[in-house]
């Protein structure tokens, strides 16, 4: 069976948004993830991407991603992945997906998300997407998290985690320590 795994860049006091430059959510503070990301993480991320088959985004970043990733070149090796990659995005208010390769899921999410994992494939990936991990997470749906944790605190903008009455318990998996001080913690769900 397919896991669906997230990876996301988080501050050291939780921040997960705007860590790209293109992001204007967080004025005068996106990019943060930049200064740390280098060769030996762009590698890796290139090899998370060649151990999916499958892109699941939530709208939001869908529709940044749609609006930047479609003029990026194949001769890019991101570009390449990003939109040759089948999608799903989930949402509830979209009615249709227009970037290549993408299909719109609007039913129950668990229902869809646990289709999409009995297919035949590699793992399908999640990046950004913050609500829909929280989400996943709740339901039982997340098989792998790994956050890229990057040396800076912000101070302002959205969490992973919001409040919730639901506790979740992770196991570390794995860890890793990069050059630029950026720490890669990848948890999967604890035993229940």
């Amino acid at each position: 069976m397919r896991k669906v795994t997230a990876g996301l860049y988080i501050t050291l006091d939780g921040v997960i948004e705007a860590p790209g430059s293109g992001d204007p959510t967080l004025p005068g503070k996106s990019g943060w993830s930049e200064p740390f990301t280098n060769d030996e993480i762009g590698a890796l991320i290139l090899n998370q991407i060649d151990n999916c088959d499958a892109l699941l985004l939530g709208r939001k970043t869908y529709q940044g991603f749609a609006a930047f990733w479609p003029s990026v070149p194949d001769e890019n090796p991101f570009g390449y992945r990003m939109n040759n990659t089948p999608k799903y995005v989930v949402s509830t208010t979209l009615n249709s997906v227009e970037w290549k390769n993408s299909t719109l899921l609007k039913g129950n999410l668990a229902d869809e998300i646990n289709r999409l994992k009995q297919q035949p494939g590699k793992n399908i990936s999640m990046t950004g997407s913050c609500e829909l991990v929280f989400s996943l997470l709740q339901q039982n749906l997340l098989d792998e998290l790994q956050l890229m944790i990057c040396p800076v605190v912000l101070g302002v903008g959205k969490r992973l985690f919001k409040e919730s009455d639901v506790t979740k318990s992770l196991k570390l998996a794995d860890s890793r320590t990069f050059s630029t001080g950026v720490v890669l913690l990848t948890y999967q769900p604890a035993a229940q």
